[in-house]
């Protein structure tokens, strides 16, 4: 099928023959002189006329795609304004993705299933998107359980920046023996006998996870082009349009974004991205920058694929840990080296963000801007914000605003939130972070999902803990007077995405001249039961004018997707986020999932049996450091 009926319309004779026109829709435009419309056309890769029947018409040619929403609701494309696709589209399809799991067990059983399958040399990983609060069981895996399910190929699961667990294959694979040390700011849990459990701990720094991580193989380059893709493509899903990449470690420049670079050339991005630069190399930081600063300028690139600025570390020394399980880092003098890069920055008319998780950093990289600021440097001609700022207090606010900076929010507390409630109460959770006390100094906030190796890249998780000021796990830590209505949470997915990378005049909104990037909903957004906003996706997504994902009733309209390779991927198999029918914190389908969780335990009881030499099944399989 290539297009929808479009009864009781005629072409027009005019010129100016649309490419594309979506009818019959609910359109929320995000353009405040025209907030709704029923109809619009796309020429040329832009929005052309808003409207009705009656004003498309002219613009129907006998080659005009017409799509018939049936009343669905069409929004602009979102843009994710912090995630980390250039490096996670390099092992996506080498990832088995809990986002959306339901149940411990139900990822365990997935877990087998993929170790079966998995090629000798390879590993299983499991890298972000879940966390405890997420699955019924309320608990991590252990891992005994890791080796039960899979004695011979290592694997690997990261919990948020807090953990991992690994069973004794990957301890083999990845040289832990009872002689590796451990490594600054993480831990090797260690038994009785002085072997490593399976247990790695961030106390504070993730590390020891990463660096972990980093030991199993990868993709050729090839692979990993392709790879790239389908992950682009599963953002498509989730109507994502636009991205901001806050790049981070082990992403070298430019060999880690080879990747997207070819893709682009190629024209077969599916999904726009602005990308930064973030210096490696402990002590090299600002040589780096200088460095760059001769190779590229922001703006470099085009519609697709641009450059945006440096972040979101500048000096490795400023990097506050945003691991809630353990106290808030003490760090070491930094405002000189800070000064320094932010010096090169603003001297060569770049802009940047910079990663602040706790005010009392933030407070700490005002005063180095402040200070640049007296000599007439600060805030330059470039972009910068804060990003995640949790506990960003109002007098920092009043700071940043002064500079004429924005912030980045991302929905990591819905992972995280009981973590955070337990270590800091519930009032300094109430404000994290304030996003009412943002609004009402009138700054820029713009949302995202610092995915993917903590929280989701499903925006539609992102948007209901925006909306809600709940967790993931149905616990409301947010106040009211912190959370947003529909419309601003979707406009931080949308025009103040685009304020972030400068495109705020051509992305963001459905208006004539504007880029043709739209979604049109599997459920209506702005109707749906607030519990009910994470099951919403996209039936059809456009960028640019190009369908590039159709489903459902809509089928046929966007090229298919080539196969995913290699064979053996947990992305092959199970796909990425896993659509589960249940709301965020809905008690009753949680209930059912432990029901089916305790209808799956007899391969756990069997273990424990044998661990208890047939006895009573009442020892703890949880570790007593995750309560």
């Amino acid at each position: 099928m290539t297009s929808m009926p479009v009864a009781g319309l005629r072409p027009g004779s005019g010129a100016d023959r649309a490419e594309l026109v979506v009818r019959n829709a609910r359109i929320h435009t995000g353009d405040p002189r025209r907030p709704a419309a029923s109809a619009l056309t796309v020429r040329g890769g832009r929005i052309g006329v808003v409207g009705d029947d009656r004003d498309v018409a002219p613009h129907i040619g006998p080659d005009t795609r017409v799509v018939d929403a049936q009343g669905r609701r069409v929004v602009p494309g979102l843009n994710d304004s912090h995630c980390h696709v250039v490096r996670g589209g390099l092992h996506f399809v080498l990832e088995l993705r809990w986002d959306g799991v339901p149940s411990l067990a139900v990822g365990l059983r997935m877990l087998r299933e993929q170790a079966a399958r998995t090629p000798a040399g390879q590993w299983v990983r499991v890298v972000g998107g879940w966390s405890v609060e997420t699955v019924a069981e309320r608990r991590m895996p252990t891992p005994a359980e890791l080796t039960e399910a899979a004695p011979d190929t290592p694997v690997v699961v990261t919990h948020l920046y807090q953990s991992a667990v690994l069973n004794r294959a990957a301890l083999r694979a990845a040289g832990i023996t009872r002689e590796t040390s451990d490594p600054a700011g993480g831990q090797i849990v260690r038994g009785h006998d002085g072997e490593p459990t399976g247990m790695l701990i961030a106390t504070p720094a993730a590390g020891l996870l990463y660096a972990t991580i980093a030991k199993a193989p990868v993709l050729d380059p090839a692979l990993q082009k392709a790879s790239t893709a389908h992950f682009l493509r599963e953002l498509n899903r989730f109507g994502l349009t636009s991205l901001v990449d806050g790049a981070g470690g082990f992403q070298d420049f430019p060999s880690g974004y080879t990747a997207v670079t070819e893709l682009a050339a190629a024209g077969e991005l599916t999904v726009r991205i602005a990308y930064h630069l973030f210096p490696q190399t402990l002590g090299q930081e600002v040589e780096d920058l200088r460095r760059w600063a001769t190779l590229v300028k922001p703006g470099d690139g085009d519609e697709w694929l641009r450059f945006n600025g440096a972040g979101e570390n500048l000096v490795w020394a400023a990097t506050d840990f945003e691991n809630f399980a353990q106290p808030r880092p003490e760090l070491a003098s930094y405002e000189a080296q800070l000064e320094a890069a932010v010096r090169v920055l603003l001297e060569n008319g770049w802009g940047f963000r910079l990663h602040a998780t706790y005010d009392e950093t933030i407070r700490r990289d005002l005063a180095v801007f402040e200070k640049l600021a007296a000599e007439g440097l600060f805030p330059g001609p470039g972009r910068w914000l804060f990003d995640h700022a949790e506990t960003v207090s109002p007098e920092s606010l009043d700071r940043i605003a002064a500079l004429g900076g924005s912030i980045g929010v991302q929905h990591r507390l819905a992972y995280q939130g009981e973590t955070f409630a337990r270590r800091y109460g519930s009032a300094a959770a109430a404000t994290a972070p304030p996003l009412g006390a943002m609004f009402e100094r009138g700054l820029s906030v713009a949302a995202g999902t610092d995915a993917t190796r903590v929280s989701t890249y499903n925006p539609w998780v992102a948007l209901h803990w925006l909306v809600s000021g709940r967790t993931a796990g149905g616990l409301r830590t947010r106040s009211a007077e912190h959370c947003v209505s529909r419309e601003a949470a979707l406009e931080m997915y949308t025009a103040a995405g685009a304020r972030v990378t400068g495109e705020q005049d051509v992305k963001g909104r459905l208006s004539p001249g504007f880029l043709a990037d739209l979604v049109i909903l599997t459920e209506d957004y702005f109707a749906v039961a607030e519990d009910d906003i994470p099951l919403i996706e996209a039936a059809v997504t456009v960028v640019g004018g190009r369908i590039v994902h159709a489903v459902g009733e809509f089928e046929g309209l966007a090229a298919p997707a080539p196969p995913v390779e290699p064979g053996w991927s947990p992305i092959a198999h199970f796909g990425g986020y896993q659509a589960a029918a249940r709301r965020v914190g809905d008690g009753v389908r949680q209930t059912e999932a432990l029901g089916q969780a305790a209808a799956d335990s007899e391969q756990q009881r069997q273990w424990t049996a044998r661990r208890t030499g047939g006895g009573r099944a009442d020892v703890r399989l949880s570790d007593p450091c995750f309560e």
